[in-house]
């Protein structure tokens, strides 16, 4: 099964230009693979393709500055780190309750560890 996954600090597109640099990225996750890796990543006008991108490809784009600062530190094509893995699981698991209509699901993940352990 493949999973694409995209997170994301950026201001809201509707509202005016807080000053606030967008930055994102992108996780696909393939069972072979046995982690999700990295397959995009940006800051700024980069960042908005790929936001608007998963949108327009019905990808669900979560907002975590937490986790997004970790994953931004993870070279592009390479496999989130171990200390990584629960906050990525507890996302996408709570992504597919969403996805399968699972009414008893949380408002949101919890936040990933403090942590500079990422790769």
């Amino acid at each position: 099964m493949k999973c694409s996954r995209l997170n994301q600090e950026m201001a809201d597109p509707e509202r005016p230009d807080t000053g606030a640099r967008a930055k994102a990225v992108a996780l696909r996750y393939d069972a072979v693979d046995g982690a999700p890796r990295v397959v995009a990543k940006g800051r700024g006008l980069l960042a908005e393709e790929i936001i608007e991108r998963a949108r327009a490809a019905g990808v669900y784009v979560h907002e975590s500055p937490e986790l997004l600062s970790l994953l931004m530190q993870v070279d592009m094509d390479e496999r989130i780190p171990p200390a990584l893995y629960v906050a990525v699981a507890e996302l996408l698991a709570w992504l597919y309750r969403l996805e399968n209509g699972d009414s008893s699901t949380p408002e949101q993940p919890a936040s990933p560890p403090d942590s500079d352990h990422a790769a």
